[in-house]
């Protein structure tokens, strides 16, 4: 029989405020649900009922954000306003934090709107949109070393939110004043056939058997907690190993050679561990998109994925004695960038602008590439000469229209309105002869406008890389020709399996592709 005990039912608390900016966010009010810290709580009595984002990842666990904005109406809306858990044999166990303990085989939790007494009223700056967490995070430390308290959040696209208040920042800056006055906050609700209940986050959910969401075994552990968004993200709580058994079959394929499974399952982790804060706003650490690494609850069991996990467990990359930002990316075309080159952050020592295939490639053709001509005679060395060169994407050539380049400026509201497209212009190159800047000239605009480093393959997401040359096919048509997928930084996945294809130890390959590192065991990962 289902039962639902009331421990200690909280008395509703209403607002006592009109107006929270964006600093309760920061020391732990909820933004819908004031009366809540975000997550890290002290109303729980029991130690394992606390999400601490710090002590989880010191015991080896990852909290991961399976299911973001849920709850969430319009643009980000997940399809569903409602949440199903469900289990075979063993019960599946929830508790909320106002003390409301049940227990089911099958748990149905739906997401309603409920009206406030009092309108919230939320003001903060927000600068961006980034293309990337790396360029947020620059930006952000930028204005804390102004004296401003800077926080990278994830609501739609990366930005960084400062409170509003006397203090404003500099005109120059990339800003907006953001003001929404809120009349309702969106509420989870447990639904049975027997109750009708009203939960308060953080809600945890666990079970000794995998439990089924929307059909699929995810796992074990997990919580429903509030984001700074309004809206509630389900949280899976995992173990280091477990994670990566969901990471290594989608980011470089399980029918991968063992060497380059090992070398993936190391930069994973180390990865991992270095971006752990990256969704610290929402305590959490990581997603499951390519924002993050792409995550997938493992449905297959693949003899190689484990034995590389486990042959590597506890490894990680290490320079001078810390995780490095172990970047990897699908293919570099041949050619490795240097992080500066990618985006807007300075450079790391280990990522370096490099040939990527045998020695010989450097007796005939050398770097930096400064020009179109130089990059074109790099796009006829034969690909023979390369590692990584099978990759569909190794050489590729796009046939783009101006209406396409054009409504990609609309949907990133650069311009509003469709306006001729005069002229397209490579204004600078890094040391691997990926673009930097990229100017686009506009009929009825007065000023060009530049898109610089990861903001071009964000606005131009088309492109498979920065890597290419442009030539003007008409009046209408433009030939893109390029080589690679992705930044090019760090990894190059396609390089690593024909290295481990060719004979080289996955030691080999991360000592090639992260110069200068060492690979070491982390202590933390050894409890």
């Amino acid at each position: 029989m289902v039962q639902i005990k009331i421990l200690n039912k909280l008395g509703n608390l209403k607002f006592m405020a009109r107006r929270f900016n964006f600093l309760c966010l920061i020391y732990g009010c909820c933004l819908f649900n004031l009366s809540t810290p975000i997550i890290t709580l002290k109303g729980f009595s029991e130690e394992s009922k606390k999400i601490n984002i710090t002590q989880e990842l010191k015991k080896g666990n990852f909290l991961i954000g399976l299911k973001q904005y849920l709850g969430a109406n319009g643009e980000r809306a997940t399809g569903k306003q409602n949440i199903t858990f469900k289990t075979t044999n063993a019960f599946i166990n929830l508790e909320s934090f106002d003390g409301i303990k049940y227990k089911s085989k099958k748990i149905n939790i739906v997401f309603k709107k409920t009206p406030l007494e009092i309108p919230l009223i939320i003001e903060r700056f927000v600068f961006g949109p980034f293309a990337s967490y790396e360029s947020a995070q620059r930006q952000a430390k930028k204005l804390k070393a102004k004296g401003y308290k800077a926080l990278v959040a994830y609501p739609k696209n990366w930005e960084v939110w400062i409170p509003a208040g006397k203090n404003l920042p500099d005109k120059k800056l990339n800003y907006k004043f953001f003001k929404k006055s809120y009349t309702s906050k969106i509420i989870p609700f447990l639904v049975s056939e027997y109750s009708y209940q009203k939960l308060q986050g953080p809600i945890q959910i666990s079970s000794l058997e995998e439990i089924k969401i929307d059909d699929i075994n995810f796992g074990k552990k997990f919580y429903l907690a509030n984001d700074s968004y309004g809206t509630w993200t389900l949280i899976q709580k995992i173990k280091f190993d477990d994670y990566l058994k969901g990471v290594l079959p989608y980011e470089i394929g399980a029918n991968s050679p063992l060497e380059a499974l090992k070398a993936q399952a190391v930069i994973a982790r180390t990865w991992a561990l270095y971006n752990a804060k990256r969704f610290n706003v929402d305590n959490y650490h990581l997603c499951v998109t390519t924002q993050c690494q792409v995550y997938k609850p493992p449905q297959i069991e693949y003899k190689n994925v484990n034995k590389a996990i486990k042959d590597t467990s506890n490894l990680i990359i290490n320079y001078k004695g810390k995780p490095i930002n172990s970047f990897y990316h699908g293919s570099n075309g041949g050619l490795s960038a240097s992080a500066s080159e990618s985006w807007e952050i300075d450079d790391y020592p280990y990522f370096n602008a490099m040939l990527d295939g045998q020695d010989s490639l450097k007796q005939f053709f050398k770097i930096p590439i400064t020009d179109t001509d130089q990059l074109n005679k790099f796009f006829e060395i034969p690909d023979k000469n390369f590692f990584g060169n099978k990759h569909s994407l190794f050489r590729w050539n796009k046939k783009l229209s101006n209406e396409i380049i054009i409504n990609s400026f609309i949907k990133s509201q650069l311009i509003e309105d469709k306006s001729d497209l005069i002229n397209i212009k490579i204004l600078d190159r890094g040391y691997s002869g990926r673009v930097t800047k990229l100017e686009f000239k506009f009929k009825n605009l007065k000023k060009p406008i530049i898109l610089v480093k990861d903001d071009i393959r964000r606005i131009l997401s088309f492109l498979p890389s920065n890597l290419f040359t442009i030539n003007k096919l008409n009046d209408k048509f433009w030939i893109f020709k390029g080589g690679g997928f992705g930044h090019g930084v760090g990894l190059s996945q396609s390089g690593a399996i024909e290295m481990a294809e060719s004979g080289f130890t996955y030691e080999q390959i991360l000592n090639h592709y992260y110069q200068g590192t060492k690979i070491k065991k982390i202590e933390i990962l050894s409890h």
